[in-house]
């Protein structure tokens, strides 16, 4: 019995040591606060979810469809869209925050409200911008004390008034996008994952 027990434990220990933990998805809140290419705010997801399936490795921003004068005006057409990895680099990573699934399903929800394909993806520079796109993915997560109306032209200043209101639930990174990206471990083994995540790949 006690060579059973041996035998058993050390077959456990073998399926542990070949399978790779699984991550579950985290969420990271961006701001990009200089120059004229959009959005100024966003977020990214990477992870595997607790329940299985595909890495993901992406991220959603929000913004006018066209940059135009029309902005300054009143709505114009917008769109959630991925950010190319170089736009990522030169951004700032504020703070993160691990999902549940739960969460991360009430996100891509939210992602789907507001894309032009299934969604309203409706523009307003003063009511429903990008600071505005990142304050509801905040709340889709469960964050709290979302509301300050002066910051919502104010990228990396709202962001951090939201990350040191929810300081006991978020991970506090305000890095450098490159620096930051460079830390990121891989999300699989090569060997489970048919096409291994590179980098911050767009959105399907």
């Amino acid at each position: 019995m006690s060579r059973l027990i041996g035998f058993f434990s050390a077959f456990l220990l073998l399926i542990g040591l070949a399978i790779p933990a699984q991550a579950a998805v985290t969420v990271t809140f961006w701001s990009h606060e200089f120059g004229n290419s959009f959005p100024h705010a966003f977020v990214s997801v990477r992870g595997v979810p607790d329940a299985g399936g595909p890495a993901v490795d992406t991220t959603y921003g929000f913004t006018a469809r066209t940059i135009s004068p029309a902005i300054l005006f009143g709505a114009v057409p917008g769109r959630v869209e991925p950010l190319k990895p170089s736009y990522i680099a030169s951004s700032d990573a504020q703070f993160s925050m691990v999902l549940t699934d739960a969460q991360y399903n009430q996100l891509l929800a939210l992602v789907s409200g507001w894309s032009e394909k299934t969604g309203d993806a409706t523009y307003r520079l003063n009511g429903r911008n990008c600071v505005h796109f990142v304050k509801e993915a905040a709340r889709a997560v469960g964050l709290s004390r979302l509301d300050y109306p002066k910051l919502m032209k104010k990228p990396r200043s709202y962001l951090l008034a939201v990350q040191a209101a929810n300081a006991a639930r978020v991970t506090k990174i305000n890095q450098n996008g490159k620096a930051y990206l460079a830390t990121l471990p891989p999300l699989a083994s090569p060997a489970l994952m048919p096409a291994p995540a590179r980098g911050l790949a767009p959105a399907p």
